[in-house]
């Protein structure tokens, strides 16, 4: 057994009991922690904590002094697309000569551009390139991550993309969990034949999923000029009887539906959210879905906001993921997602901060393991640089304030 003992930290964050699965609402900007702490981590596990006056005298294996650091849970990143091919920096600067997101993507780019570079990579090229995107997300203090298919778009590709998640899953220490959202977009050779398109996620794909058991969840698209409110239901009927909880890509653009339609089939969570109307909130209250917003994602396509105080002010929960994509959010800063919504969303450091670890593990279904310092949970910990205060964090929104991060106990 392996002894790691953090000793004079300034502030320990998110001090939670292991009843405690997600906050909502009010509790949001209540963001317990202990001043002057120590942190007892055996082998992967937090087994002991509280103030440096009740530290145990014992001699751990190793000692780390965190005097004027803060100290959290690492982020829990519950909306990713990490497992791509290339990069799409050309429609970047298309979009700055004024195309719009829908325009580049009705010429062949878009998900249709990522899904070609991806079927012309290897396996072992797809792998590749993935894992320098997850040792730097790691590094900037990401200790958990939600990774989604739906850049294959072909039976072939798509497990493709699932067998290289696997693949990280076993060779990282990081927690993972693969979703498969085959449901993206319609293929070219499928655009006048969408039903063609469904039959085969239903009866070709998911089948295959299922039997070299590469996914938690299942996902779709649910958007106007995408995969309608009929076909999401048909493609979530289908996942749930592989055993694939429901997620669902809503509101992007568009309210038409899609929010309630996820409620009814128990979504763990509805991401994006950027149009939300009163029938959607008044929905969510009644469930236990996660709302899930993507800030960077607005940033970087200057389309609105999640409307946060709006959904935290009517007493629901929200996660902050990042929606690292190479089309619509190439980061995976978890720092820059949190100070965006801050700066953007008016979410106190309080909201953003229980909305990345807590609220993001629930979104994932590890809150039982993941996303507070409670005994028992992973030791999946941000050690910050010395600073003010964990306001510094949003605030200096251009800078890299963690020193070190903590997976299953051990330095990354």
């Amino acid at each position: 057994m392996s002894t790691t003992l953090l000793i004079n930290i300034k502030e320990m964050l998110q001090i939670r009991d292991k009843s405690t699965l997600k906050v909502s609402g009010k509790d949001m900007q209540t963001l317990p922690s202990i001043k002057n702490a120590f942190l007892l981590i055996e082998n992967d596990t937090i087994v002991d904590y509280g103030v440096m006056n009740n530290c145990p005298k014992i001699n751990p294996d190793d000692t780390i002094d965190a005097t004027g650091k803060i100290v959290l849970p690492a982020w829990c990143d519950s909306h990713t697309h990490i497992v791509y091919a290339g990069n799409r920096e050309q429609e970047f600067v298309d979009r700055i000569n004024g195309l719009s997101y829908t325009e580049i993507a009705n010429r062949g780019g878009g998900i249709l551009n990522s899904a070609k570079m991806l079927q012309n990579t290897t396996e072992e090229d797809l792998y590749n390139q993935s894992i320098q995107r997850v040792k730097q997300i790691i590094k900037l203090g990401t200790g958990a991550i939600e990774i989604k298919s739906g850049y294959g778009l072909s039976v072939e590709s798509e497990l493709k993309m699932l067998r290289v998640i696997k693949q990280i899953k076993k060779e990282f220490p990081v927690k993972i969990r693969a979703t498969f959202l085959g449901a993206h977009a319609f293929p070219e050779v499928y655009s006048n034949n969408k039903k063609g398109y469904i039959d085969l996620i239903i009866n070709d794909m998911l089948p295959k999923i299922a039997k070299e058991d590469l996914a938690e969840f299942i996902d779709v698209f649910c958007e106007k000029g995408y995969f309608s409110l009929e076909h999401t239901e048909a493609i979530l009927e289908a996942g749930k009887k592989y055993g694939l909880v429901p997620k669902i890509h809503v509101n992007q653009f568009n309210a038409f539906g899609g929010v309630a339609l996820g409620v009814k089939h128990k979504a763990l969570s509805v991401d994006h959210l950027e149009v939300l109307n009163e029938d959607d909130i008044n929905t969510l209250k009644h469930s236990e879905t996660m709302p899930v917003a993507l800030p960077s994602c607005s940033f970087f396509l200057s389309i609105p906001y999640t409307p946060a105080r709006k959904i935290i002010d009517s007493g629901l929960p929200l996660a902050l993921a990042t929606d690292f994509n190479p089309g619509s959010t190439p980061s995976g800063n978890m720092n820059f997602v949190v100070s965006t919504a801050c700066i953007k969303m008016r979410m106190t450091p309080e909201e953003a901060i229980n909305a990345a670890t807590i609220n993001g593990a629930y979104a994932m279904g590890i809150s039982d393991e993941y996303g507070s310092i409670t005994k028992g949970k992973k030791a999946n910990i941000i050690i910050t640089k010395d600073i003010p205060s964990y306001n510094y964090l949003p605030y200096s929104f251009g800078e890299n304030n963690i020193e070190t991060v903590l997976i299953n106990g051990k330095i990354f």
